[in-house]
């Protein structure tokens, strides 16, 4: 099934034991006493944990990921598939009545070869403490075998079995609006000592029971994992020791975080405050960090023990999602992706969007595009996206194939829906699956059996595909947290994803490749140009680092608060927008909220397009040209864009929010000075083109219209072939895309 690019034989050996390592660190002594046949699972447990106890993450766990010297990577070097998976979530436990072979059959017809299954379903593989039955995840995985489909086995912890909640009440996380109740999922502190040691032992039962059966692929660990904002007293106390390890000393916290004001200064450990309250932004954000690293560290702890089971060739991985806005928006708060996949195998996401008239596609490719560069250009998993959705997403005929290559576009290498049939009861009975509630074929599985068999047809040429991005969105956790403390003024909604997703948006319909990297990233220099909204808390290295590459050629485009505070949410005491200002060439004291101000620039606009939005800085340049002013009485003396020379390389800054229609041509203008327009920018959207090198070393390029007419465009590349109708298209030739319609170019 899978061709891995690395041996693992140098891991294979080593696995059994190092996992004990990476959960938690175990003593010279423990390790002696270690039993040395084969353990049980409660051996195991009582080993790495103590029996009874629980041995918080550190440092130290990183879950395989490379983190401790010595210790190489687990798992698979750069996964790649032999073909492209297909599939759906499959709960044979949420059935009114036994239709397993029906359903067998239908995915063979509609050309499933995937299923998902066991991640929500808790309390039924254990219905007692200790009581285990595998009854459904056995019928699903033998019928599943028999049809030559393959499964994804999720460990089930995301939803806790009312029987642990009944004995141990302090699993379910205490929030900043109290404790929580039982009833919805993802209510739990993944924190806490009892939920861990339960935990471990239901993944332990089920990884043991399945991990030999024939049909497993993969593991998925956990689902849409987050922190779930736990604050209560137990969370609050492993913070304290946090902030012991990361400052050392008070007076290190009390300086940094600028606890004088308003009396919160801490003079003693034992009378570090809750978070809970605070209203200092900086200690706020350390506490938000330090809730991420939770999120980091239990989902390397749980790859660790899958890998305790996981046979060679079989992955781990996880379905992040991103912020939600009724559907896939933004950057996600809670989670730190780019360090939570390290310990994966592969990337999964999880992509929902609006369909119908407002289809765009910016979504799929957001998530997509995020996922990708999760690990640095690594094809990705599409574990959940919607094939009916909300009622008002039941998408039109066309749609659902122009989604499904969407995604390959962007280098999925998996398309799952979320999920095989509609549910009957409880919170998502109105989210339709690929099958309504009678379970009867409807226009949208119809549509999903065309899309099995292209997969099936061509997708020897589609899977793998590797795309190579010059330019990248510079994202941050840290800036995020620290920009949506603040906002952007007293009443304001909008929040860090409101500044980063307009730039995105406007590449995107310029048909302009994008990667996302962030602090951590090492790889700038390989960018022509960087994109970076609202970077507010960043250590000076990281702007240093900016300034670096563009005096090296390359060229940035900063929004508005970008450089203002450091990584502690401190605001420098410089002239704004303080380290950057070198590379920029402008410098301002003053910022206000724009009421009936716009701009003058050389952009072609149409009428309103020049408004100034949400928030506006008072630019002065000292080197930098001017690009555009304000247009008011009073601020038409300052400058609303700069540009500046900086070395061999440019900078431009972008003082306030500007409308979309503005934000486009900024980022087009930006795009051509870096060398990048050329003929993908000449299709304009609703025409959107990707294109990438698939394993045979072929450029493969697709053509999606996200338009309810048909739409003409001028083929500009060599020429080939297209996949799905099997024409030839010649260099310079006019084509056709239908209503929703999709094309797929070979190159000779």
């Amino acid at each position: 099934m899978f061709v891995r690019r690395a041996t693992l034989a140098s891991f294979l050996g080593i696995v059994g034991t190092l996992t004990l390592l990476v959960l938690a660190p175990v003593s010279a002594q423990r390790a002696a006493q270690a039993p040395r046949g084969p353990m049980t699972i409660d051996e195991k447990i009582a080993l790495v944990r103590g029996t009874g106890g629980f041995a918080a993450s550190g440092p130290m766990s990183n879950g395989g990921a490379g983190m401790i010297a010595g210790i190489p990577r687990l798992g698979i070097p750069d996964l790649q598939l032999d073909r492209l998976l297909y599939g759906v979530a499959y709960y044979d436990e949420y059935m009114p009545y036994d239709r397993l072979e029906q359903d067998v059959r239908m995915m063979k017809e509609a050309g499933i070869n995937v299923v998902r299954i066991a991640e929500s379903t808790w309390s039924t593989l254990e219905p007692q403490d200790g009581t285990f039955d595998f009854t459904h995840i056995d019928r699903v995985l033998d019928a599943m075998h028999r049809a030559s489909i393959r499964v994804i086995v999720g460990t089930p912890t995301y939803a806790v079995p009312t029987w642990l909640v009944r004995k141990y009440p302090d699993v379910l996380a205490v929030t900043a609006r109290g404790p929580n109740q039982y009833g919805p999922r993802q209510n739990m502190d993944i924190t806490n000592p009892n939920f861990r040691r339960h935990a471990e032992r239901v993944i332990r039962r089920l990884l043991e029971h399945v991990k030999d059966h024939p049909s497993v692929i993969g593991y998925q660990v956990d689902n849409e994992t987050k922190h779930y904002q736990t604050a209560g007293p137990a969370v609050q106390a492993l913070f304290v020791g946090y902030m012991k390890d990361t400052f050392k000393t008070l007076d290190a916290v009390n300086r940094a975080f600028g606890l004088d004001y308003w009396s919160n200064r801490i003079n003693s450990w034992e009378d570090f405050p809750s978070t809970v309250g605070s209203i200092n932004a900086s200690l706020n954000a350390e506490f938000a960090k330090f809730q991420r690293q939770q999120v980091t560290d239990y989902l390397a702890w749980q790859a660790s023990l899958v890998r305790e089971y996981a046979r060679p060739g079989q992955f781990v991985t996880q379905n992040f999602d991103l912020e939600w806005r009724g559907y896939s928006f933004g950057i996600q708060p809670d989670v730190d992706h780019f360090a939570a996949v390290r310990a994966m195998d592969v990337a999964g996401v999880d992509i929902y969007h609006p369909t119908q008239d407002a289809l765009t596609g910016t979504e799929i490719s957001f998530g997509g595009d995020l996922a990708r560069s999760m690990k640095a250009g690594g094809n990705y998993l599409v574990i959940e996206t919607q094939a009916q959705g909300f009622p008002q997403w039941v998408p039109y005929p066309g749609q659902l194939r122009l989604q499904a290559f969407s995604h390959l576009a962007s280098g999925a290498n998996m398309l799952a829906y979320w999920h095989w049939h509609s549910i009957h009861n409880s919170a998502e009975t109105y989210w339709k699956g690929l099958l309504s509630h009678d379970f009867r074929p409807n226009p949208t599985y119809d549509e999903a059996k065309t899309i099995g068999r292209d997969f099936a047809a061509i997708g020897s040429h589609l899977v793998n595909l590797r795309r190579t991005n010059q330019v990248a969105i510079l994202f941050s956790n840290e800036a995020l947290t620290a920009f949506n403390a603040f906002g952007l003024g007293t009443g304001a909604r909008e929040n860090y994803n409101d500044v980063l997703r307009p730039a995105y948006d406007a590449l995107y319909r310029l048909n302009v490749g994008v990667d996302f990297i962030d602090p951590s990233s090492q790889n700038l220099e390989k960018y022509r140009l960087i994109v970076v909204p609202a970077l507010y808390a960043a250590p000076d290295a990281l702007l240093e680092r900016l300034n670096r590459f563009v005096r090296g050629g390359g060229h940035v485009v900063y929004t508005f608060k970008s450089g203002f505070s450091d990584e502690h949410v401190k605001v420098r005491s410089t002239p704004q927008p303080g380290i950057i200002g070198e590379a920029c060439g402008v410098s301002y004291t003053q910022f206000t909220i724009p009421r009936g101000v716009s701009v003058t620039s050389d952009f072609p606009l149409p009428k309103g397009a020049d408004t100034v939005r949400l928030w506006m800085e008072l630019l002065t340049p000292t080197t930098a040209r001017v690009i555009a002013r304000y247009r008011h009485p009073v601020w038409g003396e300052y400058a609303a864009i700069t540009e500046n020379s900086y070395g061999k390389g440019l900078a431009t800054y972008v003082g306030f929010m500007p409308t979309d229609e503005l934000m486009a041509k900024i980022l087009e203008d930006a795009v051509r000075k870096a060398g990048l327009w050329g003929a993908d920018q000449q299709i304009g959207f609703p025409l959107v083109t990707k294109s990438g090198t698939n394993q045979q070393g072929k450029t493969v390029s697709y053509y999606l219209n996200y338009s309810a007419s048909s739409r003409t465009f001028r083929y500009p590349r060599e020429a080939g072939k297209d996949l799905l109708s099997g024409r030839l298209v010649a260099k310079g030739s006019e084509q056709q895309l239908p209503a929703w319609g999709v094309m797929i170019v070979l190159e000779n």
